[in-house]
């Protein structure tokens, strides 16, 4: 008999074939835990990445607001200023109003 017997005499795989099957499992086992190391490094990297996403969101909804409070000031004083005041005081205004639009299409990304 080429195969071994246990001691209920119930014949099982060869004791190679075990240590094969035993090994195959530990390389699994080594790829698994290589993978999952991986996996958490790049789970810490992303979380990194959207904790300064939120932050830099954040950042430029503040910039938003006082950009906003800054025209409605200027629209407040402009009634009570000179032609060339108020040409200047559009310029700026102009520019405010590109920034504005661009701080948004920023926090629609």
């Amino acid at each position: 008999m080429s195969e071994e017997t246990n001691s209920a005499g119930k014949q099982g795989p060869p004791a190679g074939e075990a240590e094969l099957r035993v090994r195959r499992i530990q390389e699994k086992l080594q790829q698994l835990l290589r993978q999952r190391d991986l996996l958490l490094k790049e789970n810490g990297k992303l979380r990194e990445e959207l904790r300064q996403l939120q932050q830099g969101h954040s950042d430029q909804g503040l910039r938003l607001e006082q950009l906003q409070q800054q025209v409605e000031i200027l629209k407040a004083t402009k009634a009570a200023m000179s032609e060339g005041e108020k040409r200047a005081l559009e310029k700026r205004l102009g520019q405010y109003i590109r920034e504005i639009d661009r701080c948004i299409t920023m926090l629609g990304e």
